[in-house]
């Protein structure tokens, strides 16, 4: 699904579902603990969620092949393994009446991997992302006018680079349109619509998560996900807007920058067309979609990345949450500790000192997603032989 609205906002491109096809892992970034180690397993939210997360990741594991393995840590555990230990993790949570029995029969039943870090001292950077929903129309209208598009059929990929352009006429390849021509009606009229929206800057955001809904004015919602992209350098519009002097450094946030684009509808072209990437998305039935090829879990699905850390398995997170008000302004910093399933990744989130986490959709998930910006510790565990 996405990537971090904190991080792809300033630094980079991307969504969480904006992934390659990972390796086996590298041993080197994950270290095993002894089942003393001081953690204790609190999980600050509902077991229902935990199980939705722990089922999605079930039906991963279920289209592999069970003798394909990884190497977690200097052990290697193979897919049937890993699916051995969400459904010893799921009876435990379901069959266990009290947090102290299953705290006991979790530490007697699992060996538990920490993260190195970006440190190697097993520091990890925890972000948020989070499915906006916009308004929107499957026929343009004065009010809906900016669309949704999905892949052209005229873009393609070439060589070992997977270099994304056009071929013209002459045999040529040439860059994709970037976002700027794209917006002057490059791809107008080619069929290519699959909705319209209200909102330019709710529709740069959707191509910042990567996945969205569309509430359209009967009150249905259509579902659209990341697709594809133009191939263009993504350019951070923090980035111009600090230089230009338009946002203080001391004033960086996601809430300052979208506040400013609001009141600032004069120049929103040649800021948002500074960002040259464009994303194309797909309609899909359930969503939003993480790296598995199915749904990820408000606050129970995390994006890491795919070349270190193994698809689908479960995993503890300890870090802070923000506390906002109804403006997004962040009143406090809270600790909290939760089981979750590594379930997507994104172009941002790379190396064992990341994670996001998925926020949910809507206002409130936006506010959250663009104001989680913690250290923390990343573990996983794996069922003893």
């Amino acid at each position: 699904m996405v990537v971090a609205l904190w991080i792809i906002l300033f630094f980079t491109g991307g969504c969480a579902a904006i992934f390659e096809e990972s390796s086996l892992k590298s041993p080197s970034y994950l270290v095993p603990i002894q089942t003393e180690y001081p953690l204790d397993f609190i999980d600050d939210t509902d077991w229902e969620s935990l199980e939705l997360a722990i089922n999605n990741s079930l039906q991963y594991y279920n289209r592999l092949n069970e003798d394909e393995f990884y190497d977690i840590g200097n052990d290697r555990y193979t897919n049937k393994e890993l699916k051995e230990s969400l459904l010893t993790f799921l009876d435990i949570i379901k069959n266990t009446e009290t947090d102290s029995g299953k705290l006991r029969k979790i530490k007697a039943s699992f060996d538990i991997y920490k993260a190195t870090g970006y440190d190697q001292k097993g520091s990890v950077l925890f972000t948020g992302y989070y499915e906006p929903v916009l308004n929107g129309s499957t026929e343009e209208t004065d009010r809906f006018r900016y669309p949704i598009y999905g892949v052209p059929r005229d873009i393609i990929k070439h060589g070992n680079e997977r270099i994304t352009g056009r071929l013209l006429k002459n045999g040529e390849i040439v860059p994709y349109f970037s976002r700027a021509e794209i917006e002057k009606g490059a791809l107008k009229n080619a069929g290519l619509e699959l909705a319209w929206v209200d909102d330019p800057i709710s529709l740069f955001f959707l191509h910042m998560q990567g996945s969205g809904k569309i509430r359209l004015p009967n009150g249905s919602v259509i579902r659209v996900s990341y697709a594809g992209s133009n191939g263009r350098p993504f350019q951070s519009i923090a980035t111009k807007l600090l230089k230009e002097g338009k946002i203080a450094q001391n004033e960086l946030s996601y809430q300052k920058i979208k506040k400013y684009l609001q009141e600032h509808t004069n120049e929103l072209s040649d800021i948002l067309n500074y960002n040259e990437r464009y994303i194309f998305f797909r309609v899909v039935k359930n969503g939003p979609q993480g790296a598995l090829q199915l749904p990820v879990t408000p606050g129970r699905s995390i994006a890491t990345d795919l070349n270190i850390f193994p698809k689908g398995v479960l995993a503890y997170i300890k870090t802070r949450k923000p506390v906002v008000d109804e403006q997004g302004n962040v009143k406090s910093r809270l600790p909290f500790s939760r089981f979750v399933l590594n379930q997507d990744t994104g172009e941002a989130i790379k190396g064992p000192g990341r994670v996001d986490l998925f926020c949910g959709s809507g206002d409130e998930a936006e506010m959250l997603a663009g104001s989680l910006k913690e250290n923390g510790e990343l573990y996983f565990l794996v069922k003893k032989r």
